[in-house]
């Protein structure tokens, strides 16, 4: 039986440091330069050193001491059992938003479990609410440099976070910013934006106080709170309308003036969602300070379009094009989110206006299952995609394949929120489902290219985080 601080090796990579130590799967990791190992951060930390004394355990019980030297940044090549090499940290917040509250019942069970890890922060992106972590755990972030961390701040009102996140130590958690920020830690925000709750003068005053943390609080998204048709006995929470969407979206454009002739940075974002309520343009590219929010859906569509114009216009000066332009013949379909709808159509417009023989019918897909409010493509179950399309293929010719964002599936696998799995979708639609990665690009060439394949993924798993975003 495992003690604490002792981690089974899963995974040996090829060819790499471990390998050549003959470190094997099976093996446990029981110090590094003669710490214990307590999780991931430790052990990120402890092995940058240029000069290593690695205590392994055998499976035979012997206890090898390996004297390691190597490139301060090279990797040891192991892979644990648990990706943290400790349990996850889970939620102790029961936040007026959370979109995990508003699931339906009889989904898979990772789909339920409210991450709010540090860790998770660090290695993945997942944002965090500070709420369960210790003045130890910051004192480690910022001795150990790890960044950048990624913070659910919501409000700086501290009464007013208390409220939101239902957590009597919401508000005094907001000091570990300060402390991050006097450590010099790199840190990005997230503002879940809740009509009547957290918006107009609250959100003005939030704005203003994370300003104060430039340099180091390098970017702040603004996005609405998702909404599900699961919201029974819940905090009332209303959609924005669209002279909503725009009041906030003008506040936020008027900080990111005042915030790059100050900093160089727009440092305050509204997600692509507001920009779309609010049927405006998506703001030019440099404004998304290098995109540092992508995940929060923020300059998503900014960069599709960018992507698809540069595609666009180096197949246009193909100098094989014109042979090309009169062979095509194909007739596809796409199905995607309302909310990349108007960018997909208009794509898919360019080019069968410049290839006489395509057809591509750009099907929105409407979220039946968490309903109607919900129109991200990430979001979209087998169920509600395989109905629609069929429904949609009794009026019109579908074409050899249905192209979808390969965000509706899970990572690695071909695998929908419900279950539903591709080779079922097609085994009901009697057409080949093929994800496309999300690229203009790759959208251009899923649409060409019959033979299209989305490359493989190693990553190993996918939740929905507390906000409604589908997180790898």
């Amino acid at each position: 039986m495992l003690k604490k601080n002792e981690h089974i090796i899963k995974e040996v990579y090829a060819g790499s440091i471990a390998e050549e130590m003959e470190i094997e799967p099976g093996d446990i990791l029981l110090e590094i330069n003669h710490e214990p190992i307590e999780d991931v951060f430790d052990y990120r930390f402890l092995i940058k050193d240029e000069y290593l004394e690695v205590l392994i355990r055998k499976s035979n019980g012997e206890e090898w001491l390996l004297e390691i030297e190597k490139e301060y940044d090279d990797d040891l090549g192991l892979e644990f059992e648990s990706g943290l090499m400790s349990e996850y940290r889970s939620c102790t917040n029961r936040c007026i938003f959370c979109f995990i509250d508003q699931m339906p019942p009889g989904m898979r069970e990772t789909l339920y479990f409210k991450d709010d890890d540090s860790r998770l922060s660090f290695l993945q992106g997942n944002y965090i609410t500070l709420t369960n972590m210790r003045d130890q755990d910051i004192d480690r972030i910022i001795r150990m440099q790890l960044a950048p961390i990624n913070i659910s701040v919501h409000t700086t009102n501290p009464e007013l976070r208390c409220k939101m996140l239902n957590n009597r130590f919401a508000g005094e958690k907001l000091q570990y910013i300060k402390k991050l920020y006097d450590g010099h830690v790199e840190m990005n925000g997230q503002i879940v934006c809740c009509k009547n709750v957290n918006d107009k003068e609250e959100l003005r005053s939030s704005i203003q106080d994370l300003i104060s943390y430039l340099p180091f609080m390098r970017s702040v998204s603004v996005v609405p709170a998702g909404i599900t048709r699961y919201r029974e006995n819940l905090f009332p929470i209303q959609m924005f309308t669209k002279d909503e969407a725009a009041d906030i979206i003008d506040m936020i454009e008027a900080f990111q003036k005042q915030c790059y002739q100050m900093y160089g940075l727009h440092f305050i974002h509204a997600s692509d969602e507001f920009y779309i309520m609010a049927e405006r343009e998506f703001p030019e590219e440099e404004r998304y300070d290098g995109y540092l929010q992508l995940e929060n859906g923020v300059g998503m569509m900014r960069l599709f379009l960018n992507e698809f114009k540069e595609a666009y216009e180096a197949l246009k000066e193909n100098i094989g094009l014109s042979l090309m332009q009169k062979e095509l013949k194909r007739t596809v379909t796409i199905a995607t989110g309302k909310l990349a709808y108007a960018v997909m159509k208009e794509s898919a417009d360019k080019l069968t206006q410049l290839f006489p023989g395509l057809q591509v019918h750009v099907l929105s897909i409407r979220n039946d299952f968490f309903g109607e409010t919900i129109t991200v493509s990430g979001l979209i179950t087998g169920q509600d995609l395989c109905r629609q399309i069929k429904d949609y293929g009794r009026q019109t010719m579908l074409g050899d394949a249905v192209l979808i964002p390969c965000n509706m599936l899970r990572t690695g696998e071909q695998v929908f929120l419900d279950d539903v799995t591709i080779a079922d979708l097609e085994a009901e639609l009697k057409m080949h489902v093929i994800p496309v990665e999300a690229d203009g690009g790759a959208f251009i060439e899923s649409i060409l290219n019959p033979d299209y394949r989305i490359s493989g993924s190693n990553e190993q798993f996918v939740y929905i985080d507390a906000y409604g975003t589908k997180t790898e």
